[in-house]
């Protein structure tokens, strides 16, 4: 997303007119999945290339679109739903609708564990909404031993109300993994983990909002930004995170039948 590849910059109106347009068109992509209201697409060719854009789309019936975005942005509601995840946390913030955060997640066994360091901004427009990140370097959070420092090229929600009390979620993905990666494990992004984690957030979306009642109801800091009690983060302390300078594992030799159990859940 990175202009020119160089420079970071806070995304505008262009930039998430473009997503949008990605997630709402079809041309140039190959649907993988489309099972029970769920449908995943890719582009790229996965014999060749790890870097995949993946996107996917659910019907969220009883889940208005501003519950769901909500739900995206709630970093404390997310240790609840999200069990890939193993850490999050924001950073700074840099504008009213634009953050610096923290992101790890456990990766299918053996597989080893990723890291991001994002800048994310965030854009209501009328009942749909949007949010979208990219990989940026901040001094004070390097790579760390424990993980792979993975680089979101771009990585999104969009949020589309659909009639009263409903609403369709786009959720589209580039990310590098730093990792020579085995054929099977795109395969299984797009047939299991993607589907998967759809129908999470929706159930996420379900629960939210009793969850919410009983949870500092008022607190909603990326509606209400004289909430944001974030420390500032200049835009000149950050730069763009290439993958070319992170380590480049090669996990191609491991096997498919060491996944555990709980991976092959659909």
């Amino acid at each position: 997303m990175s202009r020119g590849g160089e420079m970071v910059y806070i995304p505008d109106d262009s930039d998430f007119s473009s997503f949008r347009d990605q997630c709402e068109s079809l041309e140039g992509w190959h649907c993988r999945y489309n099972k029970a209201g769920v449908t995943v697409w890719s582009q790229g060719q996965e014999e060749s290339c790890t870097v995949q854009k993946i996107k996917t789309r659910i019907s969220c019936k009883d889940v208005p679109a501003e519950t769901l975005y909500d739900v995206l942005h709630d970093t404390s509601y997310r240790k609840k739903w999200d069990s890939n995840m193993i850490e999050t946390y924001d950073i700074g913030r840099l504008t009213v609708n634009a953050d610096v955060g923290y992101y790890s997640w456990k990766c299918p066994s053996p597989l080893k564990n990723r890291d991001f360091v994002t800048l994310r901004s965030w854009l209501p427009l009328g009942n749909d909404y949007m949010i979208i990140n990219y990989s940026v370097k901040h001094p004070k959070y390097p790579p760390r031993k424990d993980f792979v420092r993975a680089v979101s090229l771009q990585t999104g929600y969009l949020i589309k109300a659909n009639g009263d009390g409903a609403c369709i979620l786009y959720y589209l993905t580039q990310v590098d993994p730093r990792g020579s990666l085995p054929k099977w494990v795109v395969n299984r992004v797009s047939q299991f983990v993607a589907p998967k984690a759809m129908k999470k957030i929706y159930k996420a979306g379900l629960k939210y909002p009793e969850w919410k009642r009983r949870h500092d109801p008022g607190y909603k800091p990326w509606v209400y930004p004289e909430q944001n009690t974030l420390p500032s983060v200049s835009l000149a302390e950050l730069s763009v995170q290439h993958a070319d300078s992170l380590e480049n594992i090669d996990e191609t030799g491991l096997p498919e039948d060491h996944l555990s159990a709980s991976d092959h859940e659909a």
